[in-house]
């Protein structure tokens, strides 16, 4: 049994991944601003804090220590440099939930050593104006820097899920349903994913292996937007056109100038068994179009 603290635990992979660490025994704690009301009753304690003032997250996050801390909601340098101030010395492992937009399009699957955050340089602006890319580069390798803490940065590509509270997937079907074109520049290109409910079991296998250094995590496979959207006429017999361009609100959420893939062997050989693409994608379009047909 662990004592794990949770920051950011109430949406999507955060929730699924509080979840399992409850039915696994563990004794868990979530750090939100508490703007959402969650599942988990007593079986966890909740503290309610500001990610993004300091003071509020150090006087929430007290005196206490914890074997294994996961943040889901740390976007910034300066967010990391908090952080790590904060639980440095006092956690047995840090957990960042990283992401697939470290890295840079290349002609191959994105294998770890593509992005070196360990030789990365932190540079932070007055703003704390970054983009999401840059931002999640920069929490890198701030934590990655520092000597006292040991930390797993999970890199994950697009999430999906019943309840993606972007709503990404169901873009794409509710504009197939109403027949709207769809803006995407190379329908053609290769994607990875990864389920929500497979995100939140890796994020709690990695930190019970302790693995330390960044890792890809996605699903075995990948799939193009053109291949969706024909998954998506199996379900409800229409599908929609796809268009280089179209105006802002109808350009497709997965619009990538070329093939944006992961190669998740590392985890693979480390005994993680990744879900395949091609079996929970179907099975997700079919959920979603149902709520589609219903609404």
């Amino acid at each position: 049994m662990a004592n794990v603290l949770v920051l950011g635990g109430t949406r999507f992979f955060g929730k699924r991944l509080v979840q399992r660490l409850i039915d696994n025994g563990d004794e868990v704690t979530i750090l939100t601003r508490g703007n959402h009301e969650d599942p988990f009753g007593r079986h966890v304690r909740r503290i309610a804090a500001d990610r993004k003032d300091p003071g509020s997250l150090k006087q929430a996050a007290g005196e206490s220590d914890w074997d294994i801390v996961y943040d889901n909601i740390c976007y910034t340098p300066e967010e990391a440099g908090q952080a790590a101030d904060i639980f440095a010395d006092r956690t047995g492992h840090y957990v960042l939930t990283s992401t697939l937009s470290v890295y840079d399009f290349a002609d191959h699957s994105l294998r770890e050593e593509d992005f070196d955050p360990y030789r990365y340089p932190i540079i932070m602006n007055d703003q704390q104006d970054y983009s999401y890319k840059e931002g999640k580069r920069q929490a890198e390798a701030v934590l990655f820097g520092r000597h006292n803490l040991n930390v797993t940065a999970v890199r994950l590509p697009i999430v999906l899920g019943p309840d993606d509270y972007t709503k990404r997937l169901l873009f794409h079907i509710e504009h197939a349903a109403a027949g709207e074109p769809i803006g995407l520049p190379a329908p053609d290109a290769e994607i990875s994913f990864i389920h929500a409910e497979e995100a939140a079991e890796f994020l709690q296998w990695a930190g019970a292996a302790r693995f330390e250094g960044p890792i890809n995590a996605c699903s075995n496979g990948t799939i193009t937007v053109r291949e969706i959207m024909v998954l998506i006429e199996k379900e409800i017999g229409r599908s929609a056109p796809l268009m280089p361009s179209a105006s802002p609100e109808h350009m497709s959420p997965f619009g990538i100038p070329d093939n944006w893939t992961m190669d998740n062997s590392k985890a693979s050989e480390a005994g993680f068994r990744f879900w395949n693409l091609r079996d929970w994608m179907p099975r997700l379009i079919s959920e979603l179009s149902t709520e589609v047909r219903l609404s």
